[in-house]
């Protein structure tokens, strides 16, 4: 049997599948059971809206919203559930994600969105603050996201030793 999902990816568009993919990789990574949904804002508010309402009740701890454009997704994600919700804003656009940045980031005051970078080091930064969220309550998850900052920083010194090799 699968387990529950704990986070709920929801992206406005299957166009945003290829940044989205970034935090599905993290949350797979780390063991941590998502759900992956397209709902758009605009286009299916009702949806949107429904998704977001009903998601505590589902179990979900977390909700990572990324849109591009107008970028409403998020806020109004927030605006139905008492959930974190993280946002990414989407690349692409006239204003290649600056204006989903912008509409993300810009959420009037108690209706708060965690906001990351645009694309997908911002969908990548979205899951590993989820699994940080999570790991509050999840001491091996906190141990899991420990060992991976170590793997990390073990990864940039060998690369350093193999550039200082070569010069």
């Amino acid at each position: 049997m699968k387990d529950a999902p704990l986070v709920l990816l929801i992206m406005g568009s299957d166009s945003d599948l290829s940044v989205m993919q970034e935090a599905a990789d993290i949350l797979q990574k780390f063991a941590v059971p998502y759900e992956m949904r397209i709902s758009s804002a605009h286009r299916s508010p009702v949806r949107t809206m429904t998704l977001a309402s009903e998601a505590a009740g589902r179990g979900i701890k977390i909700i990572i919203a990324g849109a591009g454009m107008a970028a409403h997704l998020a806020g109004v994600v927030a605006s139905k559930t008492t959930l974190p919700v993280i946002g990414v804003p989407m690349p692409g656009g006239a204003l290649n994600g600056v204006d989903a940045l912008y509409s993300t980031v810009q959420m009037p005051g108690g209706i708060p969105v965690a906001t990351m970078a645009i694309g997908k080091a911002g969908a990548k930064n979205a899951g590993l603050f989820a699994i940080q969220i999570l790991a509050l309550s999840d001491l091996n998850l906190a141990e899991a996201f420990i060992n991976f900052r170590s793997e990390m920083d073990k990864e940039l010194e060998r690369k350093d030793a193999e550039l200082q090799a070569r010069c």
